[in-house]
């Protein structure tokens, strides 16, 4: 257990998840007493698939990405998070291992808060297990809409869907991620989306600003293109 000067800079990690925000002082302090800090460099890998489970990790600073591993060994993204989100739930609810890898893509800071004793807390207080729920919910539909893409959609409709949402509602894709990983995320290689963001380009559809920054230049074509 932290002792309570650790307990209060671990609420600056809680206080940024979402699931933890309608947190009081006090709960926010329970949960803070059942964290520990770690670091970890670029590269590192935080678990990995088959690692036993039972703790979430909160990222507080950096990026991680989430990947599997086919049995050809390729890699497939399933996301890239960053502050305030977090990994490893699914296993609080079960005792299978981990399914997924988690590998450091930008030194990053986490909150590490024991799986055990965070259930009992989600039991004491249901607006966490809840908000746990809607989250998983939200993550269960962005990988049944990958799916769904990479089932029925082109190389080059899941292209433009990819950049408009990522772009919002500007004009500018920042990558937080390589474009190989980006790739593997909409389930194609490094290789083909190199030439589709290239064919973007030539058509005036987009600009690419180094290697990761591309610039909407016409965006109601890329709707066209998404939707055909």
């Amino acid at each position: 257990m932290c002792s309570c000067d650790d307990a209060l800079g671990h609420t600056d990690c809680i206080r940024n998840v979402p699931i933890f925000t309608n947190l009081s002082g006090h709960e926010m302090m329970e949960i803070a007493h059942i964290t520990s800090a770690r670091t970890f460099e670029k590269g590192d890998m935080v678990y990995m698939a088959g690692d036993p489970g039972g703790k979430l990790f909160v990222l507080h600073t950096g990026r991680v990405k989430i990947f599997r591993l086919g049995r050809n060994g390729k890699e497939q993204v399933i996301r890239v998070i960053g502050p305030g989100e977090f990994m490893g739930e699914l296993s609080l609810f079960g005792a299978l291992p981990l399914t997924d890898n988690a590998q450091v893509i930008q030194s990053s800071t986490m909150c590490v808060i024991e799986g055990a004793k965070l259930k009992a807390l989600m039991a004491k207080y249901t607006s966490i297990a809840f908000k746990v729920m809607d989250e998983l919910s939200r993550r269960l539909e962005k990988v049944e809409t990958l799916l769904e893409a990479i089932s029925l959609s082109t190389v080059e409709q899941r292209l433009a869907q990819a950049l408009l949402a990522l772009s919002g509602d500007r004009d500018e894709v920042n990558l937080r991620m390589t474009k190989g990983d980006f790739a593997s995320q909409m389930g194609m290689s490094q290789e083909t989306l190199s030439r589709k963001l290239t064919a973007f380009q030539d058509d005036g559809l987009i600009a690419l600003k180094g290697q990761k920054t591309i610039l909407i230049r016409n965006r109601a074509g890329l709707e066209e293109l998404g939707m055909a």
